[in-house]
């Protein structure tokens, strides 16, 4: 009689250590989580980043262009945001060669085309 009590409760035990329980206990959270408004998500995908080389060379040599300075190019386009970043990519390493740092902005997709006649391009990098 004992071995039959015991065998529902090992049951049980084994389910819970394999992520069952686990899993049904993230499940119950994640429906606990309030939603996320449809306009808060439909901004953040309608904004894109768009890139210029800010023009700096290894070694010292040649001159950056500050990101405050190249962000009047962009006339009529809203900028939501601007920073200096690297590409990421591997580079020669000689001097006079670019550094692969640029000027990024965030701004609305609706004014990629007006961005791209004005020489930048989507950054595609993060």
């Amino acid at each position: 009689m004992k071995k039959f009590l015991l065998l529902p409760f090992l049951f049980v035990l084994a389910s819970c250590t394999h992520g069952n329980c686990r899993a049904q206990k993230m499940a119950e959270k994640r429906s606990e989580k309030p939603e996320v408004t449809m306009d808060k998500a439909a901004a953040a995908t309608e904004r894109i980043k768009v890139f210029k080389p800010d023009g700096s060379l290894q070694c010292g040599q040649g001159k950056a262009i500050p990101v405050k300075e190249m962000e009047k190019e962009l006339t009529g386009i809203k900028v939501y945001s601007s920073s200096n970043q690297n590409d990421g990519k591997m580079r020669i390493q000689l001097c006079g060669s670019p550094t692969g740092n640029s000027n990024v902005y965030e701004i609305d997709r609706k004014d990629l085309d007006a961005a791209l006649k004005l020489g930048f391009k989507e950054w595609l990098a993060e």
